[in-house]
C-alpha cells in the first residue's frame, strides 16, 4: 500500500493501515524529534504525539504535498511546542548518555577509526563543541539547519514542511553557518 491508501484508510479508522503507517515512518519521526530535542525518551514521546496527530488529524490530509513532508511537519512542531510548553527543558545534552542505537546527530561526521585516548578526548571536544554551538543557534536556524544537514532534506522540502519561504530557508541556512563559523573559529584557533 502506498502512503496515500494508508491515510484514506487511516482516516475510516483502520487500526491496520495505522500500524503499517507507524512502522514505515516510526525511525524518520523519532529521527527528527530526537535532532531537534537531544533525549531519546523526549523523542519517543513527542513522535508518539506527532502519530497521533496523524490518526486525529488523517481526514484532513489534503494530498497538496507529500505525506513525508505533512508528517515532517507535525513532528518538527511537536518538537517545538514541547521546547514550548516545557520551559524547564533545557537544550543541553548528556554525550556520555547516547548509545549506539539511538538516531545520528549531526556531529557524528566528526568520527573516526582512531582508538588513541587523546585522539578520542580531542574528538569527543570537537563533538561536544559543534553541538553547543548548534544547540546555541535561535529555534528557526536551527530547525532548519538540521532538516537540511542532517536530515539532508532539499531546501524546497524543507520549505514546505515549516510553510514558509524557499528564500527564507536559504536565509536561515546562510545564517546558522554564519554563527555557527563565529562560534567555532575562536574554539579552532586554540587548536
Amino acid at each position: 500500500m502506498n502512503d496515500e491508501e494508508l491515510i484514506q484508510k487511516i482516516a475510516a479508522k483502520d487500526h491496520f493501515a495505522f500500524k503499517k503507517l507507524v512502522e514505515r515512518y516510526q525511525a524518520l519521526v523519532i529521527s527528527i524529534c530526537y535532532n531537534l530535542l537531544g533525549n531519546q525518551q523526549h523523542a519517543e514521546d513527542v513522535a508518539q504525539e506527532a502519530f497521533l496527530q496523524v490518526y486525529k488529524s488523517a481526514k484532513k490530509f489534503r494530498h497538496k504535498c507529500k505525506f513525508s513532508t505533512w508528517i515532517y511537519r507535525i513532528a518538527v512542531n511537536r518538537s517545538l511546542n514541547f521546547i514550548r510548553y516545557n520551559k524547564k527543558f533545557r537544550w543541553t545534552k548528556s554525550f556520555s548518555s547516547l548509545q549506539e542505537n539511538q538516531p545520528k546527530r549531526t556531529t557524528d561526521f566528526l568520527a573516526s577509526n582512531s582508538t588513541g585516548p587523546d585522539i578520542a578526548l580531542e574528538e569527543k571536544e570537537r563533538r561536544e563543541m559543534l553541538q553547543k554551538a548548534i544547540d546555541s543557534l535561535p529555534k528557526n536556524q536551527k530547525v532548519a539547519f538540521i532538516l537540511h544537514k542532517h536530515e539532508g532534506l532539499s531546501y524546497k522540502e524543507i520549505s514546505k514542511i515549516l510553510e514558509i519561504s524557499l528564500s527564507s530557508v536559504e536565509a536561515r541556512i546562510h545564517r546558522a553557518k554564519i554563527n555557527l563559523q563565529k562560534k567555532l573559529i575562536p574554539y579552532l584557533k586554540k587548536i
